[in-house]
C-alpha cells in the first residue's frame, strides 16, 4: 500500500497539510515526498511493492510538467509498457504506476476504463492547470474527498487525513473520475447489459479459470508475498490456486481466540493439503479490548460487522508485520457479495438476490474492503483480492441469478462445484459459511458485547439520540463503536451509508444483530 494526498490550492499552510499526511505513514514507511504542481500540491507516502528502486519514487512527473501520485496496482502492465515503449516513451523504473502519465497523455479519461487495476489516484495536467482524481471500480483502493473553505478540492487515502481541513469528508465513489468539478461514471461493475445463459458446467468453467487468472496476477510482485487463511471456502480457494501456480509452500496465516478459535482447525487442514509453511496467530479478550479504539480509528468507521471483523485480522496483521518480511497478502474477500451470503438463502426471488448483489457490490468499499485495506495497510503491507479481479466479477455478476440463487441446498454452489477435485479438502470445500468475527471465535463478539453493556446503563438509548443525524445507534454495542468513531471522526458518520445488515424486508432477515449466527439456516457453520 501506499498513501496519497492532493490539494488543489495553495492557501492551507504546507505544515498543516503535512501534519495530516503524516497520519497515513505507516501505509508507505518506506520513502516520503510532496511536490509542488501548479496551483496545488501532492503529496506520497511509498510502500515499495513493484519497482523497488528509489526510481519508482512518486510523484511521477512528465516533461511537460504533469505529475502523477498513485496507490495502485497496474495488472499486465508490462505489455502496455512495451506498447508505450514503442510508441517512443522512455521509463526510468521498474514501476507499474510510471505508465500513468504517458497512458493520459495517448488516451484521457479514456485511460481509466482501459486499466485492469485496482487504484486510486490524483492527477495535475500542466497543460490545462487541472486536477484530476480517480478511483478503482470496486474501490479495493480508498481514496476520500472534501472541500476547503475557500473551494479547493482535497483528496486524500483516507479521512483521517482530512479531519479538519474540511467540514464534510466523504468516500471518492469508486469507478469514477473528477474533473471540471464533476464526478463522472466511467464503469460501472453493477450493470449488467446482457445475461449471461451459460450451461452450469459452462459457468464452472469459466468460473474456475478466470478466478485462477485472477490470483496469478495478483502474485507479481517485487517483495515477500503472503496468504491469510482463515479455513473458510473462499480464502482457502486462493491458497489452494497459489500453491498450485507457485508450485512451492506459500506462506499462510491464522487468527484465533485462545479459548474457542473455529477457523484454526479448519485452516490447519487446508495448509496441511496444499503444504503450506503455516502461521497460527492466538489473541485473548484483552487483547481485542486493548485494541478496539486503534481499529476504530483505523477503520474510520462504526460499522459493527466491520468492526467486530477487523479486530482479529487487525491483531493478526500486526503480527505478519513484526514477525516476518511479508510485505503483500492476498485475501479472500468480495465471493460474499459475488455468489451470496447465509441471508442470502432468504432471497424471494432470482431477481431480488441480484439486486442484493448490486447493492453490496456498489457499497463494499465502505465495509469489507475498507476492513481489509485498513486493517493490512496500517501495518505496512499491501492487500489484493482475487475476487475482485475485474473480469471475474463482470461475468459473475452477468450470469443468471436463477443459477446462483440457493436451490442446490449448499451456498456458493457454483464456486464448490468449479473447483470439485484435488484443490481443496472436501470437507472445507463443503464447508458452510461462518461469520468471520465468528469463527475467530463465539468468545470474541461476546466480550465486545459484554464490554459495551459493562459500560452503559439504562440510559444508553437517551445517550444515542445526539448521533441520530445519521445511524442512530441501536444496541450498546453499537453505541460503543460510535463514540470512538465521533472522537476521531466528529459529525462524519456519512462517510458510511448505514450498517451492514441483512436485508431486513426478507421474511427470516428482520433480526437485531448482523451475525449470520442469528439466522435459522446458520446451523453448523460456526463449529
Amino acid at each position: 500500500m501506499c498513501a496519497i494526498m492532493g490539494y488543489t490550492r495553495q492557501d492551507i499552510p504546507r505544515e498543516q497539510l503535512l501534519t495530516a499526511f503524516a497520519k497515513t505513514a505507516s501505509r508507505g514507511p518506506d520513502d516520503t515526498r510532496v511536490m509542488t504542481a501548479g496551483e496545488g500540491t501532492l503529496f506520497f507516502h511509498r510502500l515499495a511493492i513493484m519497482g523497488v528502486q528509489p526510481e519508482g519514487m512518486q510523484p511521477f512527473t512528465a516533461p511537460d510538467g504533469s505529475a502523477v501520485v498513485c496507490n495502485g496496482e497496474l495488472y499486465g502492465f508490462r505489455k502496455m509498457k512495451r506498447e508505450l515503449e514503442a510508441r517512443g516513451y522512455t521509463f526510468r523504473s521498474g514501476s507499474d504506476c510510471e505508465l500513468i502519465l504517458p497512458l493520459w497523455r495517448e488516451y484521457g479519461t479514456d485511460m481509466f476504463a482501459m486499466l485492469d487495476a485496482e487504484f486510486a489516484m490524483v492527477l495535475y495536467d500542466a497543460p490545462t492547470g487541472q486536477f484530476i482524481a480517480a478511483r478503482d471500480p470496486i474501490g479495493i483502493r480508498p481514496l476520500y474527498y472534501g472541500c476547503s473553505a475557500t473551494g479547493g478540492m482535497l483528496f486524500a487515502s483516507e479521512p483521517k487525513n482530512l479531519v479538519g481541513l474540511t467540514d464534510k469528508i466523504m468516500p471518492f465513489p469508486p469507478g469514477h473520475y473528477y474533473k471540471d468539478g464533476k464526478f463522472i461514471c466511467y464503469r460501472d461493475m453493477t450493470k449488467v447489459e446482457a445475461v449471461c445463459h451459460d450451461s452450469v458446467e459452462e459457468i464452472c468453467r469459466n468460473i474456475h479459470e478466470k478466478l485462477i487468472l485472477g490470483v496469478e496476477k495478483r502474485l507479481d510482485a517485487d517483495v515477500p508475498v503472503g496468504f491469510l487463511l482463515s479455513g473458510g471456502l473462499d480464502s482457502s480457494l486462493v491458497c489452494a490456486i497459489a500453491a498450485k501456480l507457485l508450485n512451492r509452500p506459500i506462506e499462510t496465516y491464522a487468527v484465533g481466540m485462545t479459548t474457542d478459535a473455529i477457523d484454526l482447525k479448519y485452516a490447519r487442514q487446508v495448509a496441511e493439503h496444499i503444504g503450506s509453511n503455516h502461521h497460527e496467530i492466538y489473541i485473548t479478550e484483552q487483547d481485542v479490548l486493548d485494541a478496539l479504539e486503534t481499529v476504530v480509528y483505523t477503520l474510520g468507521t462504526y460499522d459493527i460487522t466491520t468492526i467486530r471483523a477487523s479486530m482479529g485480522m487487525y491483531l493478526m496483521c500486526k503480527a505478519i508485520h513484526e514477525q516476518s518480511d511479508i510485505r503483500v497478502l492476498l485475501t479472500g474477500e468480495i465471493s460474499d457479495e459475488l455468489f451470496g451470503y447465509k441471508y442470502t438463502d432468504f432471497a424471494p426471488s432470482p431477481e431480488a438476490f441480484q439486486k442484493e448483489s448490486e447493492k453490496r457490490i456498489r457499497e463494499l468499499h465502505m465495509y469489507d474492503v475498507l476492513r481489509a485495506d485498513r486493517c493490512i495497510s496500517v501495518n505496512s503491507l499491501e492487500a489484493r483480492v482475487p475476487f475482485g479481479d475485474l473480469e471475474f466479477v463482470e461475468y459473475v455478476m452477468r450470469v443468471d441469478p436463477a443459477k446462483k440463487v440457493n436451490v442446490y441446498g449448499k451456498g456458493k454452489y457454483l464456486l464448490r462445484r468449479a473447483f470439485a477435485g484435488d484443490y481443496l479438502p472436501q470437507a472445507i470445500l463443503q464447508r458452510e459459511k461462518a461469520a468471520f468475527s465468528d469463527a475467530v471465535g463465539h468468545s470474541l463478539v461476546d466480550d465486545l458485547k459484554a464490554y459495551a453493556d459493562r459500560r452503559y446503563g439504562d440510559d444508553w438509548a437517551q445517550i444515542a439520540e445526539q448521533y441520530a443525524y445519521h445511524a442512530k445507534p441501536f444496541t450498546k454495542e453499537s453505541l460503543l463503536y460510535r463514540e470512538i468513531f465521533e472522537k476521531y471522526y466528529p459529525g462524519q458518520a456519512e462517510m458510511i451509508a448505514d450498517f451492514w445488515m441483512p436485508n431486513r424486508a426478507w421474511e427470516g432477515c428482520d433480526v437485531d444483530d448482523p451475525s449470520a449466527r442469528v439466522l435459522s439456516n446458520y446451523g453448523a457453520s460456526g463449529f
